[in-house]
């Protein structure tokens, strides 16, 4: 795929470009945005890459690129600060809501079940004549994750059914209507209720959840959670009628789509800037042209200035290194969330004599991996830092640990070969063949033969099987019938979280719990720890986030004393942009420069 994609649609597609430079924990950016001068008003972002937004939708939209649009023209109730500082630009703040809800201010009841929220007046669809967003458009919006139509549906419904009471029942009523027909998806949507999700008065939503859950408002910061107006019922979602008909509550409107083409964006007239402490728009207009195949072209037309930034390229390695060696402050290298790539074991795999199910045969693998190496193949430990956790740094339950330690993370063959001895006398085996299927794209080819590499020299030999990014899942990882029969035994899929910081929900509950296993599954392989699913539980339910870190590090460390999977590294992004950018600030959620806040020197 040539988009960048987040959290669990991730699961499924990361592959060619998606995450080949994805952001991860550790520090702050290094780009300097602090520029000099008055920033000014006018002029068209200029953005070109290669593919188009998976869902120009909101409820369906799952890729960083879709995001950083979103926040342009669909506000939600809460976002995050676009920011340099990874601390900062992690934080729930309210964009829509006039605050952020605690028990303090009586927006969090006293038991974490019940959440109250306040709007803003004064937000405004660009409908004719203009009218205030509502508490009706965010239960509307809500709502609407679950139609039924294959195109339109969300990929992050999952988050909302676990959390607010009634949705998952409503959503198992949404699948029994016509999926191609607008009026009954409409009718469905308007005639059936959320026990848990109620507007309250004109500018009042009431959330009721399941349990108690510390990070419901990183939930509904997700572009998911975006209001939708009365209008959107005439239309399929995400439809090809859908994305000529978007109406905007951000400071731009979409003037222009054109699938696989252009994206232009204009300013929208019933913004008020006095509502909107988010974002400055400086820029009269964004413009996405696409179909821009080759990242090194792409790259070249922004150091040129006829582009201003890089929309789903990765910046090529040797820009990089180029602009690092000349201190260019075009260059940004900025945090995030992600493990990528990562070794899954199957679990499940009958082959040699149920090895993969052996915690020494697994362990013995931990020790193997070069992970300096893997981190140099995709340029290098200044980009990518090897990883030893579940959790990446900046996540929170993250705790530093290691507790299967290399020099230099270069791997310790001999610890490997002596594990491995142990593990194969109680498997009873005498040589181990591994078969280890991967992505015939980008740099995982190079990643597998590293890694194949370092299990031979430990004495582990491997039948290495290329497949294409999207078989690689939807054939091997996440199909229950090849995993039981053994068609793969380890493979090298990655990971990206939906949301920064109070984030460990949404590595360890689909990467980890052993009751999301079946059929097209995220927990490749069947990991299942009675002991690692009651810490999950516990977490999920806890009433405070500092109990909750304590339980999800609880967590992280069981899943590495089972070994059950091998981190390589979290990985850095790095973004250039033109001379005439300024005010250039990260957004965490897309993984881009937030347009908004962006100006151009004339």
């Amino acid at each position: 795929m040539t988009g960048r994609t987040t959290g669990l649609k991730a699961a499924a597609a990361i592959g060619v470009l998606a995450v080949a430079l994805a952001a991860c924990g550790g520090g702050s950016g290094d780009s300097d945005s602090s520029d000099s001068g008055t920033p000014v008003k006018g002029g068209t972002l200029k953005i070109v890459g290669a593919g188009d937004v998976d869902h120009l939708d909101t409820a369906s939209g799952y890729t960083t690129v879709a995001d950083s649009l979103a926040r342009a023209w669909a506000r939600r109730l809460f976002s995050y600060k676009s920011s340099n500082d990874q601390a900062e630009g992690s934080q729930v703040v309210p964009d829509i809501a006039t605050e952020v809800p605690t028990t303090a201010n009586g927006g969090i009841s006293a038991d974490g079940k019940t959440y109250t929220v306040k709007m803003r007046p004064g937000v405004q669809w660009n409908t004719q004549p203009p009218r205030d967003v509502v508490a009706d458009d965010v239960v509307r919006g809500l709502k609407r994750l679950c139609n039924p139509n294959p195109n339109g549906t969300s990929g992050g419904a999952g988050y909302y059914k676990q959390t607010i009471v009634g949705m998952s029942a409503y959503c198992d009523g949404f699948a029994k209507v016509k999926k191609d027909d607008a009026k009954a998806i409409a009718d469905y949507q308007n005639g059936h209720d959320i026990s848990g999700l109620s507007a309250k008065d004109d500018h009042t939503v009431v959330f009721k959840l399941t349990q108690p859950a510390t990070d419901f408002l990183n939930i509904l910061a997700m572009s998911f959670a975006t209001p939708a107006p009365k209008e959107y019922d005439a239309y399929v979602p995400d439809s090809d009628e859908f994305r000529q008909h978007t109406i905007s509550n951000g400071p731009y409107q979409i003037t222009k789509y054109v699938a696989t083409k252009e994206i232009d964006l204009g300013r929208n007239p019933a913004w008020k800037p006095e509502t909107d402490t988010l974002r400055k728009a400086y820029v009269d207009g964004i413009q996405v042209t696409e179909g821009q195949a080759s990242p090194d072209a792409a790259e070249q037309q922004v150091e040129a200035g006829t582009a201003d930034l890089l929309w789903d390229h990765a910046v090529p390695t040797t820009t990089i290194a180029t602009m690092k060696a000349s201190k260019d402050k075009r260059l940004g290298i900025f945090p995030g969330a992600n493990s990528n790539p990562m070794l899954r074991f199957n679990f499940q795999s009958p082959n040699n004599n149920k090895a993969m199910a052996n915690l020494k045969v697994r362990q013995a693998i931990e020790y193997a991996v070069n992970k300096d190496a893997l981190a140099k193949i995709y340029g290098g430990t200044a980009i990518n830092k090897p990883l030893s956790t579940v959790l990446p740094p900046g996540s929170t339950g993250y705790q530093a640990s290691d507790i299967y330690p290399s020099p230099n993370y270069q791997g310790d063959i001999a610890k490997c070969k002596a594990t491995l001895a142990e593990g194969l006398k109680e498997v009873g085996v005498s040589n181990l063949s591994l078969t280890y299927v991967y992505r015939n794209s980008s740099n995982h080819p190079k990643v597998t033969q590293s890694v194949a590499d370092n299990l031979k020299a430990c004495g582990i030999q491997t039948k290495l099987v290329s497949t294409t990014p999207d078989d690689f899942y939807g054939k091997f990882l996440s199909a229950t019938a090849p995993s039981k029969e053994g068609k793969w035994d380890i493979a090298a899929p990655g990971w990206v979280a939906d949301w920064p910081g109070n984030n460990a929900r949404a590595f360890l509950v689909p990467l980890f719990d052993g009751r999301t296993c079946g059929e097209g599954s995220t927990n490749y392989g069947c990991y299942n720890s009675p002991t690692t699913n009651k810490l999950i539980d516990q977490a999920l339910k806890a009433k405070t986030q500092q109990e909750a870190a304590g339980l999800w590090t609880q967590a992280d460390q069981q899943i590495m004393k089972d070994a059950a999977f091998v981190p390589f590294m979290v990985q850095l992004t790095p973004l250039t942009r033109s001379n005439r950018v300024h005010n250039a600030l990260f957004s965490q959620t897309a993984q881009l420069y937030d347009y908004t806040n962006i100006w151009l020197s004339k």
